[in-house]
């Protein structure tokens, strides 16, 4: 393979340690999506195993997120102050240390202690990894690699489904499996490479493959240079740009940004809501808390239940059916990305997931009709079919590819920490109360989602900005004159 490999979309090249950067980075998105798919497939063989009551389990799903909001809580203090790398770091350790206590576990206390294990370092990854990639790539494939993020946390959960059909909850937490990685852009492979997870836990293999990672990969330059490291700085981005590519521009605007906000403080949370930062904040937030309030990790969490609460015999054929739609659609929005744009495939995909959420009510409604009880299936799978593959299409993993990129570096600590808090409160109040607002109304449940995504589409076409073929530094000085 050459060192450089030049895209079909532009005369530019993408140096191979920009692939292999986002790979060992993405290794923390794959344990994020595994953590996310486990508690599926699991639900009944821990419920059986461990005598769990449905206010016990909904507490070990929901555990995890209780974990992430404290890892979002100092994710950006946290990556601020040691670095990307050293942040990611962090979260492996989290991340290996959660993942045996599940694997280990005699009762539910030291089961719910793995996941709120897991669930922080998660919460550190979901803000450090988006952050990192963005930080690294050139601005014309940025938008691509960052949501190579996604596509790892869709494939980790994925094959946390998948093998979840017919292994027990224990054996899936100890899987053996290699998992291969290919990345690519406009049909051209960069790079590939294998984790082998034989005889290993799921979620410690790709932790201990980013640990070795991470000792050889670049630092962001953008925090370098926030730093003054500067000969540091103009090392990372010469090696992130290629030997042979003049990154004097670059750099200079680079230093030039930062240098205008290095004379400001530290923002706090309530400097956040100053006029400057307000449409920021606003879209940064907002679409968090709609991604969650949206329904997905209700989706993911219960998709078996949910099948069977449909009239399925069991949930595994459908949630086979739901790994079949996801990866694929999950590759094609990142493909789209740069062709598209964010805002184009945001709008299609909350358009998709209201359509989604609809038919899965109305599959509920049609139990109460005996002439129905066909329809009703039908319309089941069908929804959260369209609602998986359209919410893998953008919304999964563009709110927070635009979350790296609007916030200028004086800020992504505090404001950073802010998004992520929401979306994981957010996703703690949706993945907790899901079973229960299943019990007061099936029907009413997805109406609710479904009108949650209908306004989503117009908050998108309201606010949100295009960001693709901008500079970081562009497009943060735009959020802030508006």
């Amino acid at each position: 393979m050459e060192p450089l490999l030049e895209t079909r979309k532009s005369s530019q090249t993408v140096p191979l340690v920009v692939v292999t950067s986002t790979a060992v980075a993405v290794a923390g998105s794959f344990v994020f999506g595994i953590s996310v798919g486990y508690s599926s497939p699991a639900q009944t063989g821990i419920m059986l195993d461990l005598g769990l009551s449905l206010a016990e389990y909904s507490l070990f799903g929901s555990i995890l997120t209780i974990g992430a909001m404290l890892g979002a809580i100092v994710s950006g203090t946290i990556t601020e102050k040691v670095g990307r790398r050293f942040a990611m770091s962090i979260a492996d350790v989290f991340c290996i240390v959660g993942w045996l206590s599940i694997v280990f576990s005699k009762n539910y206390w030291y089961l719910d202690m793995g996941r709120f294990l897991v669930g922080c370092g998660i919460g550190l990854f979901s803000y450090v990894v988006p952050v990192y990639i963005s930080e690294i790539t050139p601005k014309n494939v940025r938008g691509s690699f960052a949501t190579v993020n996604q596509l790892m946390i869709c494939c980790g959960a994925s094959l946390a489904y998948l093998s979840g059909t017919f292994l027990s909850w224990r054996a899936l937490a100890i899987l053996g499996k290699v998992f291969n990685i290919n990345l690519q852009y406009s049909g051209v492979q960069y790079y590939e490479f294998h984790i082998d997870m034989h005889k290993t836990s799921t979620g410690v293999a790709p932790c201990l493959f980013q640990l070795l990672g991470l000792l050889f990969i670049p630092e962001s330059p953008r925090w370098l240079s926030k730093l003054g490291h500067y000969q540091e700085f103009e090392v990372a981005l010469q090696k992130l740009r290629g030997d042979s590519v003049d990154i004097f521009e670059e750099a200079e605007e680079i230093k030039e940004f930062t240098k205008k906000l290095v004379h400001q403080k530290e923002t706090s949370l309530i400097d956040l809501f100053q006029k400057e930062y307000i449409h920021a904040v606003t879209v940064g937030v907002g679409l968090m808390v709609l991604q969650q309030f949206g329904g997905v990790n209700a989706i993911c969490f219960y998709a078996s239940e949910i099948f069977v609460s449909a009239g399925f015999s069991s949930g595994n054929s459908g949630m086979i059916a739901m790994v079949i739609v996801q990866v694929p659609m999950t590759t094609l929005g990142v493909l789209l990305m740069e062709k598209a744009g964010r805002r184009p495939l945001l709008l299609v995909s909350a358009a998709g997931t209201c359509l989604g959420c609809f038919l899965v009510g109305l599959s509920f409604l049609s139990q109460d009709f005996q002439w129905a009880k066909d329809l009703n299936i039908i319309l089941a799978l069908a929804g959260i079919l369209v609602y998986t593959g359209s919410f893998s299409l953008g919304m999964g993993g563009i709110p927070w590819v635009i979350m790296s990129e609007i916030f200028p570096i004086n800020m992504k600590g505090s404001a950073g920490s802010l998004v992520t808090l929401v979306s994981w409160l957010s996703s703690w109040i949706v993945s907790y109360t899901f079973n229960f607002l299943m019990l007061w109304s099936s029907v009413g449940t997805f109406f609710l989602f479904a009108s949650i995504c209908g306004f989503t589409v117009l908050f998108v076409a309201r606010l949100v900005p295009e960001t693709k073929g901008r500079t970081l530094e562009e497009i943060q000085a735009s959020m802030s004159s508006l």
